[in-house]
């Protein structure tokens, strides 16, 4: 693709719509996976679910290199260095490697006793298990594509990063059919086979991956500089990386202690938080595709020094976001009851789900603020702001607040969700304030002669 021809696509929906798509499908897979898996039995649902919570905190480990990626490929390409873009991008993929085989040894040695931590009853241990461990084996391509998906991303392609989530997700749904309900003979092999299901398809998608980064990128990657060692810009990458993907990884850390407060209340409780937030998180995608599509517009701006073009956009879409998000929401609590319905019969979980997703109305307007102003932040490099401010809400107002309504009150989840509310409403305020200072003006990265520096 010609650079002019790019950078035309670069608007705000022009970059939303293909995000959302792939947000989008990427859920719509969970999602299949979890009705799937209701018709083969509850049970793997709610021992899948629990897995998926560390397989979840563990790949944000990835974000340590994604999100340092993001930021300097977004500013360098609106300085109009496109060549120190590519050597970071080929950079990235090979640190991301690394880091996918040490997650895929973790996961795969310690999978039992992470599922005891989060105290997995004895009965959904031998599916948790199972599944942690196969999906935990084939980390690295989760990596790989993680790492493709950023760079396609960041450099306006994301017609292209949306066919190739596309793939792998029809890929995975047809294997999930035939892995659970044994089609022409095949074997029934249930949370195994939607693990194998996952492994196989995203195999695949690291070929197709390997294919477009090399179609289509304006300068190539390069293979020596994904395994040569190159300390200060590996060490550049990950001093913007590690505080803002930190962040992310609190906030899921932080969800599996709550998974485990969950737990206590037992397996009818867990899987209706199961089922209630893999139908919410479709509100939550268009505050991500949002978000993303901020942050690269943001870094875009910021790199050719519109700093005021940037500050402006940025509240701009977040009224964007806010006004979608509140209508899709107020959708969803309307048909909340046949949504449920989807995935569950039991007249409980159906009652309670719909209490859940009344709450989340005011929840994924907070939710909003943080995605997309947080994207803003990260872009500008101003990476550090949003880690100390989440670490201190969720761990000192999320949890004990959550223990105190759910369990000592006896609330229940709906006594969670409301310390949800109440976390995400104080950061979202925090980062507000903290884009309306306009610090972040002071950071710039650059690049000279392949080195990140700021």
């Amino acid at each position: 693709m010609d650079k002019q021809q790019q950078d035309k696509s670069l608007t705000l929906l022009g970059l939303t719509w293909p995000i959302f798509l792939e947000q989008f499908l990427q859920t719509i897979i969970l999602n299949i996976d979890t009705l799937m898996l209701s018709k083969y039995a509850d049970s793997a649902v709610a021992a899948v679910g629990v897995a998926n919570q560390i397989i979840t905190a563990a790949y944000f480990l990835f974000g340590f290199v994604n999100v340092g990626l993001s930021v300097l490929i977004s500013q360098l390409l609106g300085a109009g260095k496109d060549r120190e873009a590519a050597q970071i991008a080929s950079l990235s993929i090979g640190l991301n490697m690394i880091m996918g085989v040490v997650v895929s040894i973790i996961l795969v040695v310690f999978a039992k006793p992470l599922l005891h931590m989060l105290k997995l009853p004895p009965e959904l241990m031998a599916d948790g298990v199972t599944f942690l461990t196969m999906i935990g084996m084939f980390s690295f391509t989760a990596a790989f594509i993680s790492t493709a998906d950023t760079i396609l991303r960041m450099h306006g392609f994301v017609k292209q990063m949306l066919t190739l989530t596309f793939t792998v997700i029809i890929l995975n749904i047809f294997m999930n059919y035939f892995f659970l309900y044994g089609p022409f003979g095949i074997p029934v092999l249930g949370v195994k086979g939607v693990a194998m299901a996952t492994d196989i398809s995203r195999l695949i998608g690291v070929v197709i991956a390997v294919y477009m980064l090399i179609r289509i990128m304006r300068y190539p990657l390069s293979i020596r500089n994904m395994i040569r060692t190159r300390w200060k810009a590996a060490w550049d990458l990950l001093r913007i990386g590690i505080p803002s993907a930190g962040e992310n990884i609190s906030y899921n850390v932080s969800q599996i202690f709550i998974t485990y407060l969950v737990t206590i209340l037992g397996t009818s409780a867990l899987t209706t938080k199961i089922y209630t937030q893999n139908i919410t998180t479709f509100v939550f995608l268009f505050s991500i595709s949002i978000g993303q599509a901020t942050s690269i517009l943001t870094g875009r701006l910021i790199g050719a020094g519109r700093q005021d073009e940037a500050y402006h956009a940025c509240f701009r879409n977040l009224w964007i976001g806010l006004l979608i998000t509140s209508g899709v929401g107020c959708i969803i609590v309307i048909f909340s009851k046949p949504l449920l319905g989807l995935f569950t019969s039991d007249p409980a979980v159906i009652h309670l789900g719909q209490t859940l997703m009344l709450l989340s109305l005011v929840l994924e307007a907070a939710r909003a603020c943080n995605v997309i102003v947080i994207g803003a932040l990260n872009a500008a490099g101003d990476v550090k702001f949003p880690v100390y401010a989440g670490v201190i809400s969720m761990w000192g107002i999320s949890i004990p607040l959550a223990y105190l309504l759910g369990i000592i009150c006896h609330l229940g989840i709906p006594g969670i969700w409301l310390a949800f509310i109440a976390d995400e409403w104080l950061r979202g305020i925090a980062m507000v304030l903290r884009w309306r200072s306009q610090k972040w003006r002071r950071i710039r990265y650059v690049i000279v002669s392949g080195d990140a520096s700021i």
